[in-house]
């Protein structure tokens, strides 16, 4: 396994797969590559991640002795060059042709980041300046609108090494990579916001989801606008763009008024830099995609058949921010006119996350996923509402509808953008649920009432409960909560009906799970989130006045059956039970789509019972009630000792430094090799089914972090730590993007469990229904560390011996202080 500091700077081989998202939540994003190239452009609301449209900044040192032009970009990375993209004429087999590769650049690059902040700074000893670009776009905690702007800002900084004035020109370019083909009427014309320029496609007849603006732009008074490129064939447009950049041209071109039209548009800012003095050109981008053709899982009875996309207009999602501006010169001119309070803020929280005590792995780790929330795998609609894809594939989207299995283990958003979180809430109890209490896992998009022709998740179902109650202790919001309680009831009711009949306290009876099958019989990791469910429950009826009694009885035979029944002596088991159920045999087909029963597996089910269990194995959530527990604030739900006794028995087990020698017939590529990793399961005592639950032989980024994060809820510091190092290795730039951990899909949602590792290193929570500071820190003496809370955030610790809190922005009302406080 390489070994690699956490320090979040990239060099050298390090550098070479660094893409960093910008872009508003649900907004669309490119990239800023480690090189200062721009990619991964997926501005229309999908996926793109191959699109890597002619686009590039330049530098001009204008000399008597003749002027010196490099593309602000570092080295192209090997890779690049045979990339795996194969379209006729733009693929490595005929040249990369209509890529900028083969121009002059600077020859050293390093990467480093501040998340939303981050910064490339290019070096060349043939120049007698050394540059940076620092990209960024708004990240404002608590500040979803402002976090959720189609805009992003690279801002070039060049610092004169010599001691004489010289003259530079900053330039920036791009094709017309909006044209829809064809003779489709796209166009560039000058920027109203700024100096600048926009290029547009008006909306085709037949795919008005295609039109959609993007607007480049300066605040430098001296720049110049060029929307009328040599127009040609082969490489004549970029052929005359070089020269003018060599030759340190500022011409200004108006839109071409006949023929065809500018195959793209630049500006160009001169400088004059003084001795040893350093200047910068802000470069400020935003576009405009007001119409999408994206919809997935709406009922076949809602869907329009007549094929029109023009028709069906309202039937696809659009984007937050179209419904918050009429066009991309609205947006321009808002992005001109707050820039500054935006970039104030956004440092603010920057500063901030990174000015505390914390661990380098865990800024680290924490920071790096809130990328996600830039990618594509997020969108946001005219209503406010979020909605997530699990991740994302290279064109598409990757398992859609907020799947509650996967979501429950994102613990950022509820902390930085509550009202977000709340929002999935309810789409989960309302247009995720029916009248039964069956919630669909999937909720469509636009969201919309789903169907129910499916199973529910049981992990999902009754996580989302747990999910209430944390939501409603981050809030303080009680009404909230009692108008949402009458689904939560139904909800709870619907999922003991369903898989707890007999009312044991525990998952007795087939429930699907993340794992995409179900477990039949009870398990640790289903059943404690059960557990969980009915604590949350028992709290919050007693809260609105409602009996709790059903709730606090379940609850106490779950956990007595989990300790007493399930752990065995070293961590909690399952037991595999198929037969004396209400549900029909697993052999019936009335189970799940994808579990297939061939003669040869009627033979393993005589012999070893249903596929796809895990039986006495060592299951990494094995207690994931347990970890949702500390996260919500519900205290224990199972016996402290054995849930970390079960924790360290996974760490014994299922954590591998070095995977040469592990046998993985499944999806090998999110940890092989020499690289390391934790296994999602491991069968210590024997007794491996022939055929696991599948994934079982896996690692994933998320389930690592949440039993990091619960390691350290539990004191184990170095054990959590070490997970969290050995997974970040692997996400080091050399062979992976640093700023996309993946699983089923690229910016996988379940990563950002990451950000639970803040609570669990820390140990501090803040309750604002009794507004209180819960401190139960596992850190000996002084530390700090990053708070935020629904109505303000800082730094929160210990300084000299006692409590303390920072506040940086908003307010935190403390009442009472409770050490170690659990609610038991």
């Amino acid at each position: 396994m390489n070994r690699v500091t956490f320090g979040d700077v990239y060099t050298g081989s390090r550098n070479s797969h660094v893409a960093f998202p910008l872009g508003g939540i649900g907004a669309g994003m490119f990239c800023l590559e480690g090189t200062g190239a721009m990619s991964h452009f997926s501005l229309q609301g999908a996926p793109d991640l191959t699109h890597e449209p002619l686009m590039f900044s330049a530098l001009c040192v204008k000399s008597a002795d003749g002027n010196v032009a490099r593309v602000l970009e570092g080295p192209v990375p090997d890779w690049k060059v045979f990339s795996h993209r194969s379209d006729r004429f733009v693929g490595p087999g005929n040249g990369l042709f209509g890529k900028h590769y083969g121009l002059p650049r600077f020859q050293e690059c390093v990467f480093h980041t501040r998340f939303p902040f981050g910064t490339v700074e290019l070096r060349d000893p043939r120049l007698p300046v050394n540059a940076s670009v620092t990209g960024w776009s708004p990240f404002v905690p608590l500040d979803a609108d402002s976090s959720s702007l189609p805009v992003a800002a690279l801002e070039f900084t060049f610092e004169n090494l010599t001691d004489r004035t010289l003259e530079l020109v900053y330039s920036f370019h791009s094709a017309a990579f909006l044209a829809a083909g064809g003779d489709a009427p796209h166009r560039a014309f000058c920027s109203g916001s700024g100096k600048g320029f926009v290029l547009e496609q008006p909306p085709p007849a037949e795919t008005p989801w295609r039109q959609g603006a993007f607007s480049a732009f300066t605040d430098h008074p001296d720049a110049t606008v060029d929307c009328a490129w040599f127009r040609g064939g082969w490489f004549d447009p970029i052929t005359m763009i070089w020269k003018e950049i060599a030759e340190g041209l500022c011409q200004e071109k108006l839109p071409v008024a006949e023929g065809k039209p500018s195959p793209g548009a630049s500006l160009f800012v001169p400088l004059k830099l003084q001795p040893r003095a350093r200047e910068t050109a802000r470069l400020l981008l935003s576009w405009y995609f007001p119409e999408t053709n994206l919809t997935v899982g709406v009922p076949a009875d809602r869907q329009s058949h007549n094929g029109n996309d023009a028709d069906r207009a309202p039937d696809f999602h659009r984007p937050w921010y179209a419904g918050r501006f009429a066009d991309v010169t609205e947006v321009s001119a808002y992005w001109l006119r707050n820039y500054a309070k935006l970039r104030e803020e956004s440092l603010r929280f920057s500063d901030s996350f990174y000015g505390t005590s914390m661990p380098p792995e865990i800024v680290q780790a924490a920071a790096a996923n809130l990328s996600i929330l830039k990618s594509p795998t997020v969108l946001r609609q005219t209503d406010g509402r979020l909605w997530g894809w699990e991740g994302c594939e290279d064109t598409r989207g990757s398992c859609h509808g907020t799947c509650t299995h996967v979501w429950n283990y994102a613990q950022s958003i509820p902390h930085l953008f509550p009202e977000l979180e709340r929002g999935i809430r309810a789409a989960e109890f309302t247009e995720g649920q029916d009248e039964r209490g069956h919630q669909n896992f999937r909720v469509p998009l636009p969201i919309q009432p789903a169907d129910h022709d499916f199973h529910a998740a049981s992990d999902g179902q009754l996580g989302g409960i747990m999910k209430a109650y944390r939501d409603w202790r981050i809030a303080g919001d009680t009404e909230w909560l009692r108008a949402l309680w009458p689904k939560v009831k139904i909800s709870l009711n619907y999922c003991i009906e369903t898989w707890d009949a007999e009312e044991r306290g525990v998952l007795s009876e087939p429930h699907h799970n993340t794992y995409d099958i179900e477990f039949w019989g009870p398990d640790g990791m289903c059943s404690s989130i059960y557990l969980g469910a009915l604590k949350a429950a028992s709290h919050m009826a007693q809260a609105l006045g409602e009996p709790a009694g059903r709730y606090e009885t379940l609850y106490r035979k779950g956990r007595d059956y989990l300790d007493g029944e399930l752990f065995n002596g070293e961590y909690y088991e399952q037991r595999i039970v198929w037969e004396g159920l209400r549900t029909p045999s697993p052999t019936s087909g009335q189970q799940a789509w994808n579990v297939e029963y061939s003669a040869e597996a009627l033979e393993l089910l005589r012999t070893e019972g249903p596929k796809y269990q895990y039986g006495t194995g060592c299951l990494s959530d094995g207690v994931i009630g347990a970890w949702l527990g500390e996260m919500c604030g519900l205290g224990d739900i199972l016996d402290r000792d054995k849930v970390r006794s079960h924790l360290l028995s996974v760490y014994k087990y299922n954590f591998k430094r070095d995977l040469s020698e592990h046998v993985n017939p499944q999806r090998p590529g999110f940890a092989l090799g020499r690289e390391g990793g934790l296994l999602l399961c491991t069968w210590p005592k024997g007794g491996q089914p022939s055929l696991p639950f599948v994934y079982s032989n896996e690692v994933w980024t998320g389930i690592e972090y949440q039993v990091a994060s619960h390691l350290l809820a539990l004191g184990c510091v170095e054990e959590g730590l070490e997970i969290v190092r050995t997974c970040r290795s692997r996400y080091d730039g050399r062979t992976r993007n640093p700023f996309n951990e993946y699983e089923c899909g690229h910016w996988y949602a379940r990563a950002m469990a990451s950000y639970g590792l803040i609570q669990g290193w820390s140990g501090i929570r803040y309750d604002a229904c009794e507004r209180t500071l819960c401190l139960s820190p596992n850190v000996p003496g002084d530390f700090s560390s990053f708070l935020c809370t629904a109505s303000g955030y800082g730094i929160a610790g210990v300084r000299g011996g006692l409590p303390f809190v920072d506040v940086v922005s908003g307010k935190i009302e403390i009442e009472h202080l409770d050490v170690r406080k659990m609610l038991g």
